[in-house]
């Protein structure tokens, strides 16, 4: 408290345009002056001191804040079902259901016609063509309908999904 006020005093003291018209007062003022602007203005008035302490006590309060939360809710990896158009659409439609059943967000992903999808799908997911549509969560390959069961019964999917 003692300091703050000390700090609007010397604030008050560099600003005010009381002896500005000797050379002798205006020139060290000038250099208090800058001096206070390079080093970031730690003399103020009372009411910008107020607004500083005010912010430091909200961010401190945001940060306690954001840490528990960011520690409490992670947020899910994505997960792509990748399918070629037009084939295998029952596989598609019982991989949708199982998905939604569990809460889980997707996202479709049609190969048809990008060679190089295509083939970064296969070789990562070692599987052929006619095994799509497979599964990934992130980059990771979990596989067409039978290995998305298997993952989700031994709760695979969940963990990969929430990172735990």
């Amino acid at each position: 408290m003692i300091l703050a006020r000390i700090r609007e005093v010397l604030f008050h003291a560099i600003t005010t345009p009381a002896g500005d018209s000797l050379a002798a007062i205006r020139v060290p003022k000038d250099i208090a002056r800058r001096i206070n602007m390079t080093l970031g203005m730690p003399l103020a008035s009372a009411e910008d001191i107020a607004k500083r302490d005010a912010a430091r006590e909200r961010l401190a309060t945001l940060r306690s804040g954001a840490a528990s939360e960011a520690k409490s809710e992670t947020a899910a990896a994505p997960v792509l079902v990748y399918f070629e158009k037009d084939s295998n659409t029952r596989e598609l439609g019982r991989i949708e259901e199982l998905l939604g059943a569990r809460g889980f967000t997707w996202k479709r992903l049609d190969v048809a016609g990008d060679e190089a999808t295509m083939e970064f799908v296969l070789l990562k997911a070692k599987c052929e063509r006619d095994d799509l549509p497979v599964v990934f969560v992130a980059d990771r390959a979990i596989g067409s309908f039978p290995a998305l069961v298997d993952a989700d019964v031994s709760g695979e999917l969940a963990r990969a999904i929430h990172g735990g």
